[in-house]
């Protein structure tokens, strides 16, 4: 429990904080900008006013398409430009900024029973496969000009084995790229939980050295870690299949939703222990993919909150990049048997401060296509995170717990060029914007596809295509991003 300040509204949460407290801790940390990267269409009004509520931070949000009803019957069909301009529809209609896919048609084969849905697999009902969703909907997003590049949860999350499905599905969409001027066209997203090796969770290995080799030989693709901490937490995802095996696994309790013609869901709590074999190996598997794969703009560090850990743990993350004797001290305290099967402990590569700033803010700033954040530039927003190092002083390499101590609370914070935080508090409480992407299409194209929705929204829906679409006047400080499309 947060109590109220003469500045701050209450809150309660740590794996799952209030919107008022999730605000006040990524400011009080020097954070302004903070996008929520899976939500549910059918569900955005909430999320939406959850947005709304959360004070000091510009926001956006990244709707769902890997199990469209819409998107594979497009695909089907072979209608490509549609799939384009049924995109271009959802994201101004709902007010998102990128698209996401999770599990792409593996959600919609586990609804009718299925188990866990390979590339070459088809959809049932569908007739498509998940490899011809991914490719579709990295070639609809590439000819919107969307601001950030298609945004992936990729198939057989939480398997043995499934760094293979990880850089297959990457390998997928390499010829898409084409004449890309070396910008990516794919974010594979928390990927510690999709780069494993083995076959069983018995000898389960880490994969990153496969998944480092390939980035670092690729242009078209973009990672962010989802590296763990050894904590309680909550996993969410809209990959309810990998929540039913997950609440198997633990014994704990789940919850798990099916939101109509779009996607699905799944809650479970969990316990990251240092001695449980699998866990220590996702530790390892984080690390050892942000320290091998060399170029820090390809790489996002993330915790995948709340899935991994807190985002409040930022810092101890990012003290085990910048210094192997941090991470040697707590692999010291892993289970034996993970330790001895990986490659951690001889990597000598520590994270410059500068590499740091590039993976968490810098780096994302560019992969987002936000052109006034990350930079200090002529034109950029007045965001200003400051702290207590004197690099005269704090080796972060040999005393990582200064290093942390210091990241852990801005002195100040200063957003659009406001003192928004002092000495690691709030003392001025700012709305922050809301990002959304709004692609122009061909008005002949826009017609046809939105004749098309008014069908559907009968057959498929709920509710109504008018009580679906959310209207910019709910949207405090809405900020579109206005691009024009190639269809």
């Amino acid at each position: 429990m947060k109590p109220k300040t003469a500045v701050k509204r209450s809150g309660v949460g740590t794996s799952c904080p209030s919107t008022f407290t999730t605000g006040y801790d990524y400011s009080e940390m020097g954070y302004t900008t903070v996008f929520e990267p899976a939500n549910p269409p059918l569900k955005m009004l909430h999320v939406i006013d959850e947005l709304n509520d959360t004070p000091m931070l510009d926001k956006a949000c990244y709707p769902l398409f890997g199990n469209n009803w819409h998107v594979m019957e497009y695909l089907k069909d072979n209608r490509h430009d549609e799939l384009a301009a049924y995109v271009a529809w959802m994201l101004k209609s709902v007010k998102g900024y990128a698209v996401k896919l999770v599990n792409p048609g593996g959600v919609e084969n586990w609804k009718w029973g299925g188990e866990t849905t390979p590339l070459d697999e088809p959809v049932k009902h569908f007739d498509v496969t998940p490899r011809q969703i991914i490719q579709g909907m990295c070639n609809a997003v590439k000819r919107l000009n969307l601001p950030h590049q298609m945004h992936i949860h990729a198939n057989m999350l939480g398997t043995p084995g499934n760094y293979e499905t990880a850089l297959e599905t990457l390998d997928s969409v390499r010829q898409i790229a084409g004449a890309n001027d070396g910008k990516p066209i794919i974010h594979l997203t928390h990927v510690q939980f999709n780069i494993y090796g083995g076959t069983n969770w018995m000898n389960l290995s880490s994969g990153a050295e496969h998944l480092a080799k390939y980035i670092n030989n690729h242009n078209h693709a973009s990672i962010d870690i989802g590296q763990i901490v050894f904590s309680d937490t909550t996993t969410m995802t809209a990959d309810g299949p990998f929540e039913f095996k997950l609440q198997g696994m633990t014994g704990a309790r789940w919850i798990n939703g099916d939101i109509e013609a779009e996607t699905g869901c799944g809650i479970v709590p969990i316990h990251y222990k240092k001695s449980n074999y699998v866990h220590a190996i996702m530790w390892i598997t984080g690390l050892e993919a942000s320290l091998m794969i060399d170029d820090p703009w390809k790489v996002c560090m993330t915790t995948d909150h709340p899935n991994g850990g807190y985002f409040t743990t930022y810092p101890r993350v990012m003290a085990w990049l910048m210094s192997k004797k941090a991470r040697q001290k707590l692999t010291n305290k892993v289970n034996k048997r993970a330790r001895s099967k990986t490659a951690l402990e001889s990597l000598d590569r520590e994270y410059t401060f500068s590499e740091v700033l590039i993976s968490t803010r810098a780096g994302t700033a560019r992969l987002l296509g936000l052109k006034n954040k990350g930079h200090l530039g002529v034109g950029a927003d007045a965001d200003i995170a400051i702290h207590d190092l004197d690099f005269r002083k704090i080796d972060p390499s040999t005393t990582p717990r200064k290093f942390r101590k210091a990241m852990q609370k801005a002195v100040y914070t200063i957003k659009d060029g406001e003192i928004v935080v002092k000495d690691g508090e709030v003392v001025k409480s700012v709305p922050g914007r809301i990002y959304w992407a709004d692609a122009k299409v061909s008005d002949d194209l826009a017609r046809m596809v939105e004749s098309d929705l008014r069908q559907k929204f009968q057959d498929y829906y709920t509710v109504q295509m008018s009580n679906y679409i959310i209207a910019e006047k709910h949207i405090v400080n809405s900020t579109p991003v206005r691009v024009n499309a190639e269809v």
